[in-house]
């Protein structure tokens, strides 16, 4: 582009003043025209790279230590494992000779290049709300990758469930296809906002319940599940969980694009999600998305526990998870719990560690906590695993202490609790 209008400048120049003006002012014409066209492919596949990145494709579509989309990660679910697929440009095993209609129809669709029904572990039933504007340049930004030659192995996925025509019943009863349809009751920031979590960021796909047959219940949206990866996706309507109704806007952009704030750390997969796609939003797009999940209707709360007074064993039993805190927990987290601003998140009255499921605070403990890094936060601190440390029935004590401790009420952890727990890795 630049050299483009270089050329131009000095062509202007030389012929200025000579029998060859009409000659000059044509090639000028045409050069100008060239490096405007050239100006626009270049944004186009800009934007086309950013939401690529807004859906997060890379995170499916790379396996660890893999080639960028070159596919190969494998999603364990009740129903199997499936293997993502190659989405690089290379003719063999990618999408080489993939038509910009034959992406269309896959995410709009949920049907491949050759008309098979594709699963639903592909997001389709999102992605669908996608505008075809968007869905043509992720698809440009995608052909201008590099070509990855890689086969990955099929799925091994369980009867009946391998049955593919079965899929015809599936969508007949729970897919619903069409692109996004603005309010027109709400603002542009806000239609903006469920745009991306709705379609484009996927969030249902793992916030929201699933029934038998893995359909989102769209009934509770956004309310929560417990994951395959054994990881609990909080609700978003619930403020006990991950609900922001009294979360500031700005608050809920620090922790979608920085992946920490005081109240809050982004820690498991929802780390990933903000190390490889929403620390990239846009300032507008973050704040719309922030003003969108800031409205979502608060689902009824829990009713109000009401905890009698401690019989004799469970105040020993607490007492000695407080010892393991004092042992392995108190010279970073603090002696009532409060943390280090910025460095390590507090306990008292975190919200991750009294959540009815306490599937999230046992992994962290077992795992080890690492918030994202980010722009922001380029070497942010993180917590070591102590799975190799202490045993099922110390987490259970020392985590069942956390949620008690410093005016926190939860329930009981059980060494069975941590015994499901751990050998999740992902």
């Amino acid at each position: 582009m630049k050299t483009a209008l270089m050329l131009v400048a000095t062509i202007k120049r030389v012929f200025s003043g000579t029998g060859y003006g009409l000659i000059a002012l044509l090639m000028v014409g045409v050069m100008e025209i060239h490096a405007a066209t050239e100006s626009t492919a270049v944004r186009q596949l800009a934007r086309g790279e950013y939401l690529a990145r807004v859906g997060n494709c890379l995170g499916c579509h790379t396996t660890k230590g893999g080639q960028p989309f070159a596919g190969g990660l494998r999603l364990t679910t009740s129903f199997g494992t499936f293997v993502t697929p190659n989405i690089t440009p290379d003719d063999e095993t990618g999408i080489g000779r993939w038509s910009q209609e034959d992406f269309w129809r896959a995410m709009h669709e949920g049907k491949s290049r050759d008309g098979r029904l594709l699963y639903p572990a592909f997001p389709y039933t999102d992605y669908t709300k996608v505008t075809r504007e968007d869905a043509d340049l992720i698809f440009a930004y995608l052909r201008s990758i590099p070509a990855v030659s890689q086969s990955n192995p099929p799925h091994e996925i369980r009867f009946p469930y391998n049955y593919r025509p079965l899929l015809y019943v599936w969508r007949a009863l729970f897919f619903k296809q069409g692109i996004y349809e603005p309010d027109s009751t709400k603002s542009e920031e806000w239609n903006r906002g469920a745009y991306l979590v709705q379609g484009l960021g996927h969030c249902n796909a793992c916030h929201t319940a699933r029934n038998v047959l893995g359909a989102s219940q769209d009934e509770h949206a956004s309310e929560g599940q417990i994951m395959d990866s054994n990881w609990y996706a909080p609700s978003l309507t619930t403020r006990q969980e991950a609900g922001s109704m009294d979360w500031s806007i700005e608050e809920i952009v620090e922790l979608l694009t920085v992946g920490v704030t005081q109240r809050a750390m982004m820690s498991g997969p929802m780390g990933t999600v903000v190390r490889q796609s929403l620390q990239y939003l846009t300032p507008e797009d973050a704040r719309a998305m922030a003003v969108y999940l800031k409205s979502l209707p608060e689902s009824d709360a829990p009713p109000e526990v009401r905890y009698p007074e401690m019989p004799e064993g469970v105040r020993k039993y607490l007492a000695q998870g407080e010892k393991l805190y004092e042992k392995h927990c108190q010279d970073c987290h603090g002696a009532s719990g409060q943390g280090a601003p910025g460095i390590y998140p507090a306990l008292t009255g975190n919200r991750s560690v009294t959540m009815a499921i306490p599937t999230n605070v046992i992994r962290i403990v077992l795992n080890g906590g690492y918030p994202p890094t980010t722009a922001a936060n380029p070497q942010p601190y993180g917590m070591p695993p102590f799975q190799q440390i202490i045993r099922d029935e110390e987490v259970a004590q020392l985590v069942s202490f956390i949620r008690n401790a410093w005016g926190n009420r939860g329930s009981l952890v059980t060494p069975v609790d941590v015994g499901q727990s751990r050998g999740s890795r992902h």
